[in-house]
């Protein structure tokens, strides 16, 4: 087999080209964090075999919860990406594949006994991916509120590798901006990585006949293929959505 530096010798190089010569031009610096990040993400995305399942779970039920209970706990609201947070944490439980990391030699794999979450935070200066552990110790309430915290300093005073190290699994949330469906990358040594996106009306059968407008969350979770397979995939992100339309977790 040939090895990555063999394939990409054998690619036409990136053109460097003479923008100037089109027209009026401003060349600005990329920022360390966003060169370190293009250099992850770059080497993530050609080493490890991507594929991406996408699917929306019901949150209509959850989604009436949690407004009620912010209506109800104004010093302690909760998101929906603490809700998705609680969901892969129970899901990474009952799906341990995806709670491991492939060996660097690759023929063997690290299965995790905890499970620590990442979340990735768009900072001024770019990506941040603070790590929330223990999430399966802590509750709906605790995580929301670690969240925010993390998420505050992330983008007003930066974060140390000690806090941005040692996930289980990653979540990159677009869901404040908006979209359908997205492939995010993998952050390596992990095996997967969940995206959730903007709630989606939908419409659906109603217990009467008639049609029942439904709020669906749009998943998109992407897998290293070498360790997990398509139905792994599918099977982890409905037990994502079982797990938060849970009723207890508001309890």
């Amino acid at each position: 087999m040939r090895d990555v530096p063999s394939i990409l010798a054998g690619l036409a190089p990136i053109p460097d080209a003479d923008f100037a010569e089109f027209g009026d031009v401003e060349v600005a610096a990329l920022s360390k964090i966003q060169q370190l990040t293009g250099a992850f993400l770059g080497r993530n995305w050609v080493t490890i075999p991507h594929v991406t399942h996408h699917d929306e779970v019901d949150v209509t039920e959850v989604e009436a919860r949690r407004i009620a209970w912010n209506a109800a706990n104004p010093s302690s609201k909760v998101t929906p990406v603490a809700l998705v947070v609680c969901g892969m944490a129970r899901a990474l439980a009952e799906h341990p594949k995806f709670n491991s990391s492939l060996g660097a030699d690759g023929k063997t794999i690290v299965q995790k006994r905890y499970i620590n979450i990442g979340v990735a935070v768009d900072t001024p200066k770019g990506l941040l991916v603070p790590v929330l552990k223990g999430v399966d110790g802590k509750s709906l309430v605790e995580i929301a509120g670690e969240l925010a915290a993390t998420a505050e300093k992330a983008r007003n005073r930066g974060l140390p590798m000690s806090e941005m190290s040692g996930g289980s699994m990653t979540l990159s949330s677009l869901g404040h901006i908006g979209g359908t469906a997205f492939t995010p990358i993998i952050n390596a040594p992990e095996v997967a990585v969940l995206g959730a996106l903007a709630i989606q009306q939908r419409p659906g059968p109603g217990i009467d006949g008639g049609i029942e407008w439904r709020k669906m969350l749009p998943l998109s979770l992407s897998y290293d293929h070498r360790v997990i397979n398509g139905a792994d995939a599918a099977r982890f992100v409905r037990s994502v959505g079982a797990a938060m339309a849970n009723p207890a977790l508001f309890g």
